[in-house]
Order: C-alpha cells, then structure tokens, then sequence
C-alpha cells in the first residue's frame, strides 16, 4: 500500500536522517541501491508505530521496528537491535538471549540507546549503528517486499526492501526472532 505521504529518495534528503543513518547511507550505497531507499517526513509526534500507521495510511504488517538490546557476558555489556515486523515481538529474553551469548539481556534504556546511537528514541534505525554491534533480522522482515523503519529522527520514516536488512554490516537473519502477537481491540 503506498503510504499518504511524498517520497523520496533518502539520499536526497539527508536532512530528514540522523547523521550516522545518512552516512551509513552513503558508505552502504554499493549494497543497499539507493533508488530502494526512500524517505518522507512525518510529524515526529506521530513516530510510534501504531499512530504512524493510524494516521498516514500504512498496514502494521508494513511496519518493522528496531529495538536495542543490553546484555551481560564476562562482566561486560554487548549492546545489539533486532528487527522485527511490528506484528510481532522480538523474542528477546529467548532467541535473542541465546544468539547473542549472554546470561540475561534486555530492552536497553532509553538514555543509553540514544547515547550510544546519536538517534532519536522511537527512530531508532538498524542503518547507522555503532559498527560492533550484531543486528538481529526476523526472516519473516527480509521477505517483506517493502518495510518501513526509522530514520534515526522522529520527523521522518524510510521505506526500503525487507531483503535490504540482511545486507546491513553486522546483520544475522534469524527464523522465528518475531512471535506473532493479538491485535488490539
């Protein structure tokens, strides 16, 4: 479905990304093609999935989040996102828990995921991301024949092949990291 909103080519409006998205934009351009990668504005009180979609025409089946994970191996925190379709859940305190190798993991707090990313909170991107940190992909986002995800900045959303994610540096698909959830009344 095409969403209620003028895009463009991200490229073209590096204005409407964080810094690191922009130029992890520009560094990826011979893996990710940027005629893929589009971008438009949105009212940045708008950024959280459910009004996003709400108000600019946009199936939550579209939609994939990006969630920062913090986890504790040998004394010392292993930071990483997943991506996951926003009808579901990333299975963090599993798959993620065991993927990643540490004793207990968790949401990251918000002011140590914005620290560390240079990202708004609920625009929080996989494109862009500090190099170390392993980005988990649900194989059900890169099946997706386009998906939409965070800029970096609440005011604007990027659309792109779900097939994209898994050529992100650092990027690792994984069958199941999504479990369905119930639809809100």
């Amino acid at each position: 479905m095409a969403p209620n909103l003028p895009l463009v080519p991200a490229h073209s409006r590096p204005d409407l990304l964080a810094p690191s998205t922009a130029k992890a934009l520009e560094e990826l351009a011979d893996v990710l093609d940027p005629a893929t990668v589009e971008v438009a504005a949105i009212d940045p009180a708008l950024a959280d999935t459910a009004a996003f979609c709400a108000e600019y025409g946009v199936g939550i089946e579209e939609s994939a989040n990006c969630v920062v994970l913090a986890g504790k191996r040998a004394g010392e925190t292993v930071y990483a996102a997943c991506m996951v379709l926003a009808t579901t859940r990333a299975d963090v305190n599993g798959l993620a828990r065991r993927h990643l190798g540490v004793r207990k993991v968790s949401f990251a707090p918000m002011d140590e995921a914005v620290g560390l990313t240079g990202m708004e909170y609920g625009g929080i991107t996989p494109i862009g991301l500090p190099a170390d940190w392993p980005i988990l992909v649900d194989r059900a986002v890169t099946a997706a024949p386009r998906v939409v995800i965070g800029s970096g900045v609440r005011g604007s959303k990027l659309w792109l092949p779900g097939a994209a994610l898994a050529l992100l540096p650092n990027a690792e698909v994984l069958d199941d990291l999504g479990t369905p959830v119930e639809p809100r009344e």
